[in-house]
């Protein structure tokens, strides 16, 4: 395996544990302590990994060739009636692992479009930064696809009328299915969307940059 996809899995798998921390310490702020309990509100990498979502699976995608490289972390745990505020306290943990992959996004994202200005004009580093930014993008767009097991189903039935809480259920049932089929026929749909946002970060093309 070529150290650069070596390096991506490696992104990837701290990308989506920053996620699900973020998940844990938002629910523990208001008022869940599951998480905290549960010694899963740390960077540690060893009780976030998924053998299947965090190694086989980024490893198989790169042995395969599929062109885009995916994977999940352990969720973190939660309970939602510890929520000081159920509804949009389901919410706000829910949003809060997207929004620090935005956050790492556009941090790093910056670095790529005004570091040369700034003095940093390391290939290196520039790449790897754009690593980052890609692989956090991808997070977050994915995420927010409103479907279960993903944020996006979370978000979007926090917002909706109760009288639509089985149609949660019912989605809940088959979402592995719905999971298998998003990951390996959506990806035409939500490439676009991941390349244009990256674009407007960085300055940089996707074909310039090598994604």
């Amino acid at each position: 395996m070529e150290v650069s996809l070596l390096f991506s899995i490696i992104v990837l798998v701290f990308s989506v544990i920053a996620h699900e921390v973020a998940h844990g310490y938002v629910a523990d702020y208001l008022g869940d302590p599951t998480a905290r309990l549960s010694g899963r509100l740390t960077l540690n990498p060893v009780p976030h990994i998924d053998l299947f979502g965090s190694i086989l699976l980024p490893v198989l995608l790169v042995l395969t060739k599929a062109g885009f490289i995916f994977g999940w972390a352990k969720p973190v745990p939660y309970n939602p009636y510890n929520l000081k505020n159920q509804r949009w306290g389901t919410l706000a943990v829910a949003i809060a692992g997207v929004t620090v992959n935005f956050l790492i996004a556009i941090v790093f994202g910056l670095i790529v479009r005004f570091g040369p200005a700034l003095g940093i004009t390391s290939p290196a580093f520039l790449s790897i930064s754009g690593t980052i930014v890609f692989l956090n993008i991808l997070l977050g767009i994915f995420n927010l696809v409103p479907l279960p097991p993903l944020d996006g189903s979370k978000v979007l039935f926090s917002l909706l009328p109760a009288r639509f809480y089985e149609m949660e259920r019912t989605l809940e049932r088959y979402s592995l299915i719905l999971l298998v089929l998003l990951i390996f026929f959506g990806w035409k749909f939500i490439l676009p969307v991941i390349f244009f946002i990256f674009s407007i970060l960085t300055g940089v093309s996707t074909g310039a940059s090598g994604f």
